[in-house]
């Protein structure tokens, strides 16, 4: 369920106080306060997105050491056909035939 943001309409047109109502998307839009009974409007505020995935996020999952600790095997080419292991288990050197 969505969470909205309302505040109370002032005897002069302006906001006054703020809360938040977590209400469903077929819930009609509140016109007065819930335990006051003073009139309300619905504001627009910002989406509450995540914004935790950033590039430095991005290289840290990749690091050799989250790899390793993960399970996962990591391995570099170094040369034509050859790639060598950087971290995890297995052969320190794989080799096209």
């Amino acid at each position: 369920m969505p969470l909205y943001v309302y505040e109370v309409v002032l005897a002069d047109g302006t906001g006054g106080e703020r809360f938040e109502v977590l209400q469903k998307l077929a819930d009609a839009v509140l016109t007065a306060h819930p335990e006051t009974g003073e009139p309300v409007r619905r504001v627009f505020a910002e989406a509450n997105t995540p914004r935790a995935w950033t590039d430095a996020h991005g290289k840290a999952a990749m690091s050799d050491s989250n790899l390793a600790a993960k399970g996962f095997t990591k391995y570099v080419k170094t040369d034509n056909g050859t790639y060598e292991r950087t971290t995890g288990t297995g052969p320190k050197k794989i080799q096209r035939k």
